[in-house]
């Protein structure tokens, strides 16, 4: 094995992604070496990229696809050659690419117990953008409380969004997608939705009023003044779900509530079962995410593309093969 890897790498807070080369790490005891084939671009990178991280330099990256290459001295749960995943959590609290180094490298460690075995259905660079959108999409839709037939609505045909169409559909709901302009209409029908509507043309709760009221409303565009609106399409009891903010507050007054005992939540998981769960999914169901893939050292330019909303949908580092 060789002795250095080449990582992308924030030195400092507020400074650019740089392409460094640095020693490979060793695992510990209950840890794993594992040769990273893929990582995901997520928005959660941002955090680190720009300043979050408690210490730099810091390697980005939570959506991390790769092989075991060795295994820690107490390590009894995996093997090497075996293909893995992992997402956001880390072991003893901590969060990959944020307090400890993550998958913008050619090489990563990881705790035993944070990671999922990839089925061969799936591509390493497929598989990536489960490991935190399509988990944290799927989890949020298989924990609220629509059952099949009910009317669900996404909110957002983005990085999230377009999975969680997927998902709705193959759950058996009744799906809407909800989007700025008309531009985004035929791509929702084909990942699943029975309606689209447009949030430019009309208003997106009192079209769901039309068709009933939503069971279930996911948010998954970062727009506050959207999502409070949102509360208005749900049906009695219904639920508005939010896995995706901005930070700003929601404008929502108590009457908001009390008109129809509404509630309204987030939804953030990502721990390795629900990863294994989401990962089942969407292998039985085929549901695969759309992405643009690019060379680690593109890694500043996968980043710009993604948090611009210029990748359709996810954007995937591959690493080069050893």
């Amino acid at each position: 094995m060789m002795n250095m890897m080449r990582a992308m790498q924030v030195g400092n807070k507020g400074e650019p992604l740089t392409l460094v080369e640095l020693p490979i790490p060793r695992p510990n005891k209950n840890q794993v070496l594992v040769r990273i084939e893929a990582c995901g671009v997520c928005n959660g990178d941002s955090t680190t990229i720009k300043g979050a991280a408690p210490h730099y330099p810091r390697i980005p990256g939570h959506e991390v696809i790769g092989v075991i290459e060795e295994i820690g001295s107490e390590s009894d749960r995996w093997k090497p050659g075996q293909r893995v995943g992992t997402g956001w959590h880390a072991e003893n609290n901590h969060v990959n690419g944020l307090t400890v180094d993550g998958g913008y490298a050619e090489y990563m460690i990881i705790a035993e117990d944070h990671l999922v075995q990839i089925p061969d259905e799936l591509s390493s660079e497929e598989a990536a953008p489960l490991m935190c959108a399509g988990e944290t999409t799927f989890s949020a839709l298989r924990n609220s409380i629509a059952r099949s037939g009910d009317l669900v609505a996404v909110v957002g045909i983005g990085g999230l969004g377009h999975l969680a169409l997927q998902y709705a559909k193959k759950s058996g709901y009744e799906t809407v997608a909800i989007s700025r302009g008309n531009h985004k209409k035929e791509l929702a029908q084909k990942l699943g939705a029975h309606h689209y509507i447009d949030s430019e043309q009309s208003d997106p709760a009192k079209e769901l009023k039309k068709l009933g009221g939503a069971k279930v409303i996911l948010a998954t565009a970062p727009n506050p003044a959207l999502i409070s609106s949102m509360i208005h399409g749900l049906t009695k009891k219904g639920e508005l779900i939010v896995v995706a903010g901005s930070g700003k507050p929601l404008d929502l007054s108590t009457m908001d509530f009390l008109r129809g005992s509404y509630t309204i939540k987030g939804s953030f998981t990502g721990y390795a079962e629900e990863i294994k769960n989401a990962i089942r999914f969407s292998v039985l169901t085929e549901v695969r995410p759309q992405i643009e893939v690019f060379p680690l050292e593109r890694a500043q330019e996968a980043y710009h593309k993604m948090i611009t909303a210029q990748t359709q949908f996810r954007a995937v580092l591959k690493m080069p093969s050893q």
